[in-house]
């Protein structure tokens, strides 16, 4: 206890001052203009959610449950207005091509984004890095219709006399490379589909992985440099296994784009109703597919159902895919990022 110079009392020491829990401050009742703001505010919250709802609500509805069962994933698709009951809307192999378009490309654009984003982080001096940033940030501003234009006109005839030819001629020995040259006639089909695909999602993946390699702490960086480390140790051992969870999330939020991409896809891929044999096969997507066939649709009650159940399944797709990769991008990429491991861990 010390005696206080002024007043004479007595003033405790440190250690019990500081031992004597502090109330929280009181907090102020909201004023009039914060809880009308309040009131005005909180219902707009939901909308969102109830949109969501409303459209899940409406192709339920609209769908009637009337091809949902094991038929509905089986690999024949016949439509026939004349006789509904010899019908079948199978939608497998619209699956199988969804899946295959959707998977090569985002596998390509997450190779392709993984090194444009430590390039522009990393290598690349400052003023240049930002130009570039900008260059393919606004790629993701294209059309798809121009996407898919420039792959018809452009990159068809391309693929059809050159690259698919020489392709089959130097790689036709592996799987998928192989086959006649009926399937590259025209150059459209899966590959060019693939490929538009690839550009369109580069855009986006770029920059979730860019801003994810930002968020690495500095001291960390300096700090394997200081070790005696190379640059791209450091971006191997320290950069990318903190942002591997950002990473990870932008591969899904560029598979939610991949999926429900339809227009540019339509145009390249040729439409076909089948299993592609090959890479240079036409086939198609369940996008492209409802794309295609919803002008006639509803003259037939039958295909309509159809075409809004999977219409259905393909929107709670991509919904579940995007919701995973924000939760992933939220709790556990950007923001807690350099909450996986320590720092001895990341440097060994």
């Amino acid at each position: 206890m010390t005696t206080s110079p002024t007043d004479g009392s007595t003033i405790p020491p440190a250690s019990e001052a500081s031992s004597e829990p502090v109330p929280p401050p009181a907090r102020r009742p909201p004023t009039g203009r914060k809880r009308a703001g309040a009131v005005l505010t909180a219902p707009l919250s939901w909308l969102p959610l109830l949109f969501l709802a409303a459209i899940v609500a409406v192709l339920l509805y609209a769908s009637d449950f009337h091809n949902f069962g094991l038929s509905f994933w089986g690999p024949n698709w016949f439509p026939d207005p004349l006789d509904p009951a010899s019908a079948s809307y199978g939608v497998l192999v619209f699956a199988v091509g969804t899946v295959l378009t959707s998977a090569l490309a985002v596998f390509l654009a997450g190779v392709l984004s993984i090194g444009l984003a430590i390039s522009l982080v990393m290598f690349l001096p400052g003023p240049l890095a930002r130009v570039l940033a900008l260059f393919v940030d606004l790629l993701a501003g294209i059309p798809s219709v121009v996407y898919g234009i420039w792959g018809y006109v452009v990159l068809a005839p391309y693929f059809a006399n050159d690259l698919e030819p020489a392709l089959q001629s130097h790689l036709g020995f592996l799987p998928g490379l192989g086959g006649s040259s009926v399937e590259i006639a025209g150059g459209t089909g899966l590959l060019l589909a693939v490929l538009v695909l690839t550009l369109m999602v580069v855009p986006l993946t770029t920059a979730l992985v860019r801003d994810s390699l930002r968020s690495v702490p500095r001291a960390l960086e300096e700090s394997g440099l200081a070790l005696g480390a190379t640059r791209w140790e450091v971006v191997r051992r320290v950069h990318l296994r903190y942002a591997r969870r950002g990473i990870f999330s932008a591969v899904l939020l560029g598979l939610g784009r991949a999926l429900g991409e339809t227009v540019a896809v339509f145009m390249v891929i040729g439409n076909q109703v089948r299993f592609p044999p090959t890479l240079y096969s036409g086939t198609s997507t369940i996008a492209t597919l409802l794309v295609g066939q919803f002008d006639s649709a509803f003259i037939y009650p039958d295909l309509l159902r159809a075409l809004v159940e999977i219409a259905l399944v393909l929107f709670l797709i991509t919904l579940a895919v995007n919701v995973i990769g924000r939760r992933f991008l939220t709790d556990g990429g950007l923001g807690r990022i350099a909450l996986e491991a320590g720092p001895e861990k990341a440097a060994s």
